[in-house]
C-alpha cells in the first residue's frame, strides 16, 4: 500500500499553510474569502490562538483600530472594485482625536456595531457596501 493513498488533500494556499490561522470547521474557502483573509491578515492581523469564524468581529475580536480600517477598505476598493457606498467608518470604529469626554464615553469599540468577516464578504460578493443590507443579515448561523 502506498502510503499517500489515505491521506487528507491539502489547501496550497499559504494562508491555510501557515501556522498562525486557525479557521473554524465549515470556513468558507473559496478564492474570494481566501483573498479577503489575506488582505485582513495583512491589514488588521490574524491572531494564531483565537479560532476565526464567519462571525469574528474585526473591530471587536482583533482589535482593529479606525486607521487600519481605512487601509482595509481601501485595499477591498482596489483589489475587488467594491463600491463604499454609505460605509461610516466611524459607525464601527471611535473617531481620532483628544477630546477628554469622547475618550471617556468612547473607549475602544464598546457601543459601536461589530464589524465582521461576514459583512465585509458580502459587501466583496455583491461588489458594493449597503450598511442597512449588511447588518440586517445578521450573523449567519455556525
Amino acid at each position: 500500500m502506498d502510503r499517500d493513498r489515505y491521506s487528507r488533500i491539502r489547501s496550497t494556499h499559504p494562508l491555510l499553510v501557515a501556522p498562525t490561522l486557525n479557521l473554524a470547521p465549515g470556513f468558507p474557502d473559496d478564492p474570494v474569502m481566501l483573498h479577503l483573509l489575506q488582505l485582513i491578515h495583512e491589514d488588521v492581523g490574524l491572531p494564531k490562538h483565537q479560532i476565526i469564524t464567519i462571525n469574528t468581529s474585526i473591530n471587536h475580536d482583533l482589535g482593529c483600530n479606525g486607521v487600519e480600517a481605512k487601509q482595509l477598505m481601501a485595499a477591498l476598493k482596489q483589489y475587488f472594485g467594491i463600491n463604499l457606498g454609505d460605509y461610516k467608518n466611524n459607525r464601527y470604529f471611535k473617531h481620532r482625536g483628544f477630546d477628554a469626554y469622547s475618550r471617556l464615553v468612547e473607549r475602544g469599540c464598546e457601543g459601536k456595531i461589530p464589524l465582521t468577516i461576514h459583512m465585509l464578504y458580502q459587501a466583496v460578493k455583491a461588489k458594493r457596501w449597503d450598511t442597512r443590507t449588511l447588518e440586517a443579515t445578521g450573523p449567519q448561523k455556525r
